[in-house]
């Protein structure tokens, strides 16, 4: 069992995603960072689909009530057992009555904690991830008791266990980016200022979509609403540019003129307000 001392900002629990339901209007979710959730369960030999904590802006303070192995990856938040540095990218064995602080993120801002054998939560369609009206917990609570699938800490060291990482996940400006349905009908002029221009990351950012700056002369018309999905960046007639994340909505009126790779929205889901990101088209070998 963890004992939540204290929440962070918005810490949940999620997992690879609630794939099947977008028929009925039920989003995907799952983590934001795919790339670093699966490494935090590939540390302490879980699968990808094992529940998984993830960590934004501000971090918990958690006490483990159990024997367990973790791993810590994505957003540097600088974590600590009973007062000593642990390393994060790397299989941590923790003892029963440790408690687990973090700093604040020297480098991106989501963080993933692995425990071994995966957090113990209701799996409601298919999948483990918090979303409102979906799972009973939106979020996690300060006094929130959370249980882990317990099993036998393994004989082999996974101490040894740890994985190196490129600082460019968390530091590139660079979005990669396929044409989306809409991107035709742009003018020329449209598509090169789209192409040739960092846009700021605005406040408004969530796990439903990143908003940037609003750019001049840059602007769509509204579309029939039509299907969207994690990646996909609509344009207003304002001028305002949405990319949409993992918790977002699975139809839109905007117009769809690009769609992130994965791991595209991955380096994005890292970005804080106030960086500055430039879109750049892949190229395909077709």
């Amino acid at each position: 069992m963890i004992e939540v001392i204290a929440a962070g900002m918005f810490t949940t629990i999620q997992d690879s995603g609630r794939y099947g339901y977008r028929k009925w209007g039920v989003p995907l979710s799952g983590v934001m960072d795919q790339r670093s959730a699966r490494l935090a369960n590939h540390l302490v030999n879980n699968t990808n689909d094992e529940a998984i904590m993830e960590i934004t802006m501000t971090a918990p303070i958690l006490k483990f009530n159990v024997d367990t192995v973790i791993a810590i990856t994505g957003a540097g938040f600088s974590p600590s057992v009973n007062g000593q540095k642990i390393s994060m990218n790397k299989a941590v064995q923790i003892p029963k009555g440790s408690v687990i602080k973090f700093g604040k993120p020297s480098y991106g801002v989501r963080a993933y904690l692995s425990a071994l054998g995966g957090f113990s939560v209701p799996k409601i369609l298919d999948s483990y991830s918090f979303y409102p009206n979906i799972t009973e917990n939106f979020h996690i609570k300060k006094g929130n008791i959370l249980s882990i699938n317990t099993s036998e800490i393994p004989t082999t060291d996974l101490a040894n266990s740890s994985v190196k990482i490129s600082k460019a996940h968390f530091e590139s400006p660079i979005i990669t980016v396929d044409k989306g349905p809409e991107f035709n009908l742009l003018s020329r002029g449209v598509r090169e200022k789209l192409l040739h221009q960092s846009f700021e990351i605005s406040n408004d950012s969530n796990r439903m979509g990143y908003r940037l700056s609003a750019a001049e002369n840059i602007a769509a018309a509204e579309i029939i609403t039509s299907s969207v999905q994690p990646g996909t960046v609509q344009l207003t007639p304002s001028g305002q540019i949405i990319i949409l994340m993992r918790d977002c909505q699975t139809t839109g009126g905007y117009a769809r003129i690009l769609q992130l790779t994965d791991e595209a929205i991955n380096i994005l889901a890292q970005k804080r307000a106030g960086e500055s990101v430039r879109f750049v088209l892949r190229k395909l070998p077709f």
